[in-house]
Formats: C-alpha cells, sequence, structure tokens
C-alpha cells in the first residue's frame, strides 16, 4: 500500500486558483501551484462580445475545472508526488459564488439557447447586480419581524444566494425554470469530485441565512415573491453539512477530471476567507482575522450569541464547534488600489517605475511611505465597491481635500488609510456589541508585501497586527481541513495547532501617528454617518449613474 504523505489544498479566488501540497511529518508545504482563470472576471462583456449591465460580475465555470486540473498536476510535478500519496483534500472557494446547473450538474451557460444570457453563468461574489432584490428582501423580513435577520447584521447583501436567485427569477425565467439546482461554486466542485451532492454548512450559514438549522421560511420567501415557491428543497438543497461530519471519496468521475485518485477523501468546501483561520490557527475567541485581498474579510469568534450591526454573516459551529464565528468586511481592498492604478496613475509614473525595474504598486507605496499621517490634508472612504456593513453594495465612494497640489502617491495613502479606518470601524461595533478584540492577525499577499499598509493598520487600530507565516492561507488551511478528512487528526482545532507556523512580521503601533490618525478617524466616521445613508447624495447619485438619463 502507498504511503500517505501529503494533503492537499486547493483554494479558489476571485482571479486564480491556488493549491498547496503540506508534508504530514512536519507541515511543510512542499509544493504549491498557481493558474489563472482564462476567462477572469467577466463585468464587461460575455464571451459571445455581448455587453454586460452595470455592476455584473461573472464567471465562466469551465475556467474552475480547468485551474483544478492544472494546479493538482503542478503541485504534484513539483514535489515528484503522486495522486496515491494524498491522505486528504480540502477545497475553499469565493462565496457566494452561484450557479445554475442541470440534473446532471452541468452548468446551463454550457448551454447554446443560453450563451447569450448573462445569468445563466456563474455569479461572482462582488456581482452586485441584484442589490434591488435585496432591497426587496429587507424589506419584507424587516416587515415581518423576521428574527434570523438580527443574527447576520440587519439586512441581507446583494451578495449573498437568495438575492442572486431572486434576481434569475425575474429577469432570466428561463433560466429559472430550466435550473435543477441553484449550487455554490465550491459545492459544485465536490459534487463533480465525488458524486454528492450536498451543501457545506460553512458556506450556507454565511451565504444563504441558514440559521438554527434551517434556511429562511417558505412563508418569508413567498412574501417575497411567489415566484420562490418550493425554492428550498429541490432547487436549493436541504442537504447541509457541516465541515466533518461527513467525509466523502474521490469517485472514478472525480479522478478523470482531476488527475486526483480514486477514493482519496474529500472534506466539504468552506469559503476561501475562512479557510484562513485553520492555516493562521486562529481558533480561539478575541482575535480578529483580517483577510486582505481583493476584498477584505474580518473574522471573530465568540463563545456567546451576539448580535452585531456590522456584521455579513454568522454562525455557530460552521467552523468549529462550539463557537460562534462572525464575519464582517469590506468589498473593496485590492480592488480600490487596482482601480486607481489602472484609472488615475499619470503615464510619467508608469515610466518611472519602469526604468526604476518596480511595479507601479511598489513605486507609489515608496513615494506614499515618505509622507506623514495626515500631511497630504485628504480622507477617503472605503466605499469603491460599496460597503458591505452598510450592506449596500451601490454605495460609492469619496475622497475630500482634494486640491490642485494632490500628487498621486496622497491619493495612493488616503485610499489606504481608509481601509484601515474600515478595519477599527468594524473592530469597534464588534466589541461595541460584547466580542472583544484583543489583536489582529492579518493574512493575504497584500499584508505580507506591504509593510507600510501593515503598520497604518496598526496605528489607526491601535493594536498589534501580526501577520500570519503563510502566503498561501487559503490553500494551507484546506490541506490542513483535508488532513482531517483523511483521519490523520481528530478536529480541526488539533490540526490546526500542528500546522501552526511561526508569524511572518508583527507590527506594533506608533504613538505619535496614533494619534494622528485617532482625530482623522473622528472625521471618517462623522462622513461614515452622513454619507452612508440609503437615502444620502451618494446613493441618489449611484441610482442616477445606473439609469439611462
Amino acid at each position: 500500500m502507498t504511503k500517505k504523505q501529503y494533503t492537499l489544498g486547493v483554494d479558489f479566488g476571485t482571479l486564480s486558483a491556488r493549491a498547496v501540497l503540506l508534508r504530514l511529518d512536519d507541515g511543510v508545504e512542499v509544493a504549491e501551484a498557481t493558474v489563472a482563470y482564462p476567462h477572469g472576471v467577466m463585468d464587461r462583456v460575455l464571451p459571445s462580445g455581448k455587453r454586460l449591465p452595470p455592476q455584473f460580475a461573472l464567471q465562466y465555470p469551465n475556467d474552475y475545472l480547468f485551474a483544478l486540473r492544472e494546479t493538482v498536476r503542478g503541485v504534484l510535478q513539483k514535489a515528484s508526488a503522486s495522486a496515491s500519496e494524498i491522505a486528504g483534500i480540502g477545497i475553499d472557494f469565493t462565496a457566494c459564488t452561484l450557479l445554475a446547473v442541470d440534473a446532471d450538474g452541468k452548468p446551463l451557460c454550457d448551454r447554446e439557447a443560453f450563451l447569450d444570457e448573462p445569468l445563466s453563468y456563474a455569479l461572482l461574489w462582488k456581482h452586485h447586480g441584484a442589490q434591488e432584490y435585496a432591497d426587496r428582501m429587507n424589506r419584507v423580513a424587516e416587515a415581518r419581524g423576521e428574527d434570523w435577520l438580527r443574527f447576520i447584521g440587519g439586512k441581507i447583501s446583494s451578495e449573498s444566494m437568495f438575492p442572486k436567485i431572486l434576481q434569475i427569477l425575474k429577469e432570466a425565467p428561463s433560466v429559472y425554470a430550466a435550473a435543477d439546482r441553484f449550487t455554490e461554486a465550491g459545492d459544485w466542485i465536490v459534487r463533480l469530485l465525488t458524486g454528492k451532492d450536498l451543501h457545506s454548512r460553512n458556506i450556507a450559514g454565511y451565504k444563504a441565512q441558514y440559521v438554527s438549522s434551517d434556511y429562511p421560511s417558505e412563508e418569508y420567501l413567498c412574501a417575497v415573491d411567489a415566484g420562490l415557491r418550493g425554492l428550498v428543497g429541490t432547487k436549493v438543497s436541504r442537504e447541509v453539512r457541516s465541515l466533518t461530519e461527513v467525509t466523502l471519496q474521490v469517485s472514478e468521475e472525480g479522478e478523470t477530471l482531476s488527475g486526483l485518485a480514486k477514493g482519496t477523501p474529500l472534506a466539504l468546501a468552506m469559503i476561501d476567507a475562512q479557510a484562513a483561520i485553520p492555516a493562521l490557527n486562529v481558533t480561539r475567541a478575541g482575535e480578529l482575522l483580517a483577510v486582505i485581498g481583493t476584498s477584505a474579510c474580518y473574522i471573530i469568534h465568540s463563545n456567546e450569541r451576539h448580535d452585531v450591526p456590522c456584521v455579513f454573516g454568522a454562525a455557530k459551529d460552521a467552523i468549529l464547534p462550539g463557537l460562534y464565528t462572525y464575519e464582517a468586511g469590506q468589498a473593496g481592498l485590492g480592488d480600490s488600489f487596482d482601480w486607481f492604478v489602472q484609472n488615475a496613475v499619470p503615464a510619467e509614473y508608469v515610466r518611472q517605475a519602469s526604468e526604476q525595474g518596480m511595479g507601479i504598486h511598489a513605486y507609489l507605496r515608496e513615494k506614499a511611505e515618505r509622507l506623514k499621517p495626515g500631511e497630504s490634508g485628504l480622507l477617503a472612504m472605503d466605499w469603491l465597491n460599496g460597503d458591505r456593513s452598510l450592506k449596500n453594495d451601490g454605495l460609492s465612494s469619496m475622497i475630500l481635500g482634494l486640491t490642485v497640489q494632490t500628487r498621486p502617491e496622497e491619493i495612493y495613502r488616503a485610499l489606504i488609510e481608509a481601509t484601515a479606518y474600515g478595519a477599527r470601524r468594524i473592530a469597534e461595533d464588534f466589541e461595541a456589541n460584547g466580542i472583544p478584540v484583543r489583536s489582529i492577525c492579518a493574512t493575504g499577499g497584500i499584508a505580507r508585501k506591504d509593510p507600510m499598509m501593515m503598520q497604518i493598520y496598526a496605528d489607526v487600530t491601535g493594536r498589534e497586527v501580526r501577520v500570519g507565516g503563510t502566503g498561501q492561507a487559503g490553500a494551507r488551511g484546506s490541506a490542513i481541513l483535508g488532513a482531517v478528512a483523511g483521519g490523520i487528526f481528530r478536529d480541526l482545532g488539533e490540526a490546526a495547532r500542528f500546522f501552526a507556523m511561526e508569524d511572518h512580521a508583527i507590527y506594533r503601533p506608533n504613538p505619535s501617528a496614533k494619534a494622528v490618525y485617532d482625530l482623522l478617524y473622528r472625521e471618517y466616521r462623522t462622513l461614515y454617518e452622513q454619507f452612508g445613508k440609503e437615502d444620502g447624495v451618494l446613493c441618489r447619485l449611484n441610482r442616477m449613474r445606473n439609469q439611462d438619463l
């Protein structure tokens, strides 16, 4: 019998998939591979050339299968290992990333009849085209006094599952009728690999309002729209299981699809950001996990239930048994910096960066690092992709203090500071509602590559910020879950402790910088309260932008 030496994790992110192979003897990452999705994020046109409406963010599901095959092949080749040496597999995925599939699990976008129908493709987590349907669901839930609404922060986001399904029902009824199942992309990958059609409780709890062991009631859904009658139990699976409740095995079809070995144990899927929890051994109450990437997720455990307005989702036992885990976040973080670089940086800066052999982000950071807190006179809001805490994905942003002397690096730094203010506001919201925040653990490529940003986070929040020791927290966390699925460890907590790594870096607050940021944060809070209102000027401007005037 082949010795089981490794555990494998595959992390499906926004732009690419990454795989990590961990050695079971000592937890060392022996190989990793990254593969970009060929079609990327489709937010302007479909592959056919058809233009997309505003706020759409779609993906082509076959890209996920391509990335799965290539990353698995890549790590096995780099490690000179065989698939039969893998003891267990875990995967994580962006969520809610929703697919409409037929009875065989095939995406409807592959049908010729739906090639030009945007809503037959995968609706990515940051698809905000369902905002009006989220608004409708919130109005009905508030009018009915639905108890679960308080537990998830008081509002459903357009990034969640049910608003996206409602959008399909109303705007693409033929897709709704043809769908045998609406499934999370992570659950879909598990189904293709194992033949088992289950819904991960980890994903359902945060992205489908699966509270107290059930979805929102049939009565509520019908009050939202009569067309949703019978949705749960037919097109949405009631077969919901916790991460370690069942262990599946790669089927013969899954082996052909992926290059993995038939019979290899496979765990249910978890949310990509939350895969960082075991990877960084954040398994106790009181430590705020900041997953910093395209967007940002702020995750914290508590021993008790609390109703926290800023959270995007909350669930008990969805990650670690006996703990409530709360997730808040920012819909645009790395996206915000990329927007600025792609649209507002002068050609001279790009030329100078190239001459110095630097990327434009690194060049801007080097210039921005020379600035003192408050020196630019700028104050920005972290709303370039809406606001998750307010559950308003259509909220636009603003930068105050611009003059003809303002330099690009000053704006770049102000955007970074805005995300730090948002992080502090979320931490304060947790504390104000009974969940203490003792420290912050950060992960993600930006956290490792940008010491200036992490120091700003420490200065703004007034807390120590430690950056985790792995650059592949999602894939590593999934691999750790895979080791549990393979029976190597008793539970996820035990596995997380075994695979724990030394920190990459630790940042502590600078008292003089914190004093300035305290003043700036006070102004940020004023703007947050005044301009974050649903009937405020920024929301009205956004509605005008999306209309045909």
